[in-house]
This record gives structure tokens, C-alpha cells and sequence, in this order.
């Protein structure tokens, strides 16, 4: 089956970037620290907007983020906040962008305390994704129980826009769980690795 005629989960449909990020990303387990940096940011951008809307900003995430090092980024003063929300190549929300600063000194603190943002973050699923068996995409909740635990902890550790939506979405993402539709080729893929 060539890559064009495979069964994939119906969001990415009509979207170039969509389909990569899906073919490629979406749903794969994380357990590099930058990455899920990169995914906690992102999902935090992408807050009321589409993410498709994120996706098209992600190369300007990048450079604007210091390439998602969380050193650097819990390092930003209140002059380079300003200069990144002038920047018209991001989402220039004040308090998007104060909260990457603010979970970045958040996620060091989290690294110092367990070794890794991984093995904190993988822990809520006892370190082995979720493999939910979801025919429509209409049926994947926006938040779970999980979620709700992790947004808890996260938040009480300073952790800024991490809601439980914004975790699941997270979740899917960092593939902490596996929400393809049942017919996609990646839902086969990933829950054989499981």
C-alpha cells in the first residue's frame, strides 16, 4: 500500500504539513527531555487556536525558543519576552509566552528533582502509552482522569497553560497515548510497539 492510499485519522486530511506531522510525530512515544519541551510549548501555543495554526509557526517557535532548550528559554528576561512578542512569526500572547519561560525553570526543577522530564512525565501512565481503541475521532475525549492528575501536579509545580486539554493534548502528541483511529496505519504501528 503506497502512502497515499493508506487509511489515516481523518484531522490530517487536506494538509501537507498535517499529514507529515501525522506520518511522522503524532502518537510516537517521547523520551527525549527537548522534545517534550518542544511539545509542552507548542501545545501551550496552540491554546483556542487550531494546530494547524501552530504547525505553521513551529520553524519560528525554534529560532524564537532557542531550539526549545529549557536552560536557555528559563534565562529569558523581561527585555527578550518583549522582543518575542513583536514577533509576528509567533503567537505574540503575553501570557503564552510568559508561561514558556516560567515552565521552562518549572521543567529544570522537575529534571534536577527525577532525573528527567521523561521518566516524571511517563510515570502518569506507569511508563507505557495508552492504546485507546477509538473508530472516529469524534469519540477521543478532550481531557481524562491522566490528564486531569498530570494538569494537578504540573500546575503545582509552576507549570503555566498546562489545563487538562492542553495535557491530553500533549499526551497525544508525546505519544503518552496512542489516540489514532483504529483503521489508521499508525494505530497499527505504534500499538505494536506498545
Amino acid at each position: 500500500m503506497t502512502q497515499k492510499t493508506q487509511k489515516r485519522c481523518k484531522w490530517c486530511l487536506g494538509d501537507e504539513l498535517m499529514l507529515e506531522y501525522h506520518d511522522t510525530e503524532w502518537g510516537t512515544p517521547v523520551h527525549d527531555d527537548r522534545v517534550h519541551f518542544e511539545y509542552l510549548i507548542l501545545d501551550a501555543a496552540q491554546a483556542g487556536l487550531s494546530w494547524l495554526t501552530v504547525l505553521r509557526k513551529r520553524e519560528n517557535y525554534r529560532k524564537a525558543f532557542a531550539d526549545f532548550d529549557p536552560v536557555k528559554v528559563a534565562r529569558f528576561t523581561e527585555k527578550r519576552i518583549a522582543k518575542l512578542l513583536e514577533n509576528p512569526g509567533i503567537i505574540r500572547n503575553r501570557l503564552k509566552v510568559n508561561a514558556a519561560v516560567t515552565s521552562a525553570k518549572a521543567f529544570l526543577v522537575v529534571q534536577k528533582e527525577f532525573g528527567s522530564f521523561d521518566k516524571y512525565i511517563w510515570a502518569f501512565v506507569n511508563g507505557k502509552p495508552i492504546v485507546n481503541k477509538w473508530k472516529d475521532m469524534s469519540q477521543v475525549p478532550a481531557k481524562t482522569e491522566t490528564s486531569e492528575a498530570m494538569s494537578k501536579d504540573m500546575k503545582k509545580r509552576g507549570f503555566g497553560f498546562c489545563g487538562p486539554t492542553i495535557c491530553y493534548a500533549y499526551m497525544q502528541a508525546a505519544g503518552l497515548v496512542n489516540d489514532h483511529e483504529t483503521s489508521c496505519f499508525r494505530y497499527k504501528k505504534l500499538s505494536t510497539k506498545s
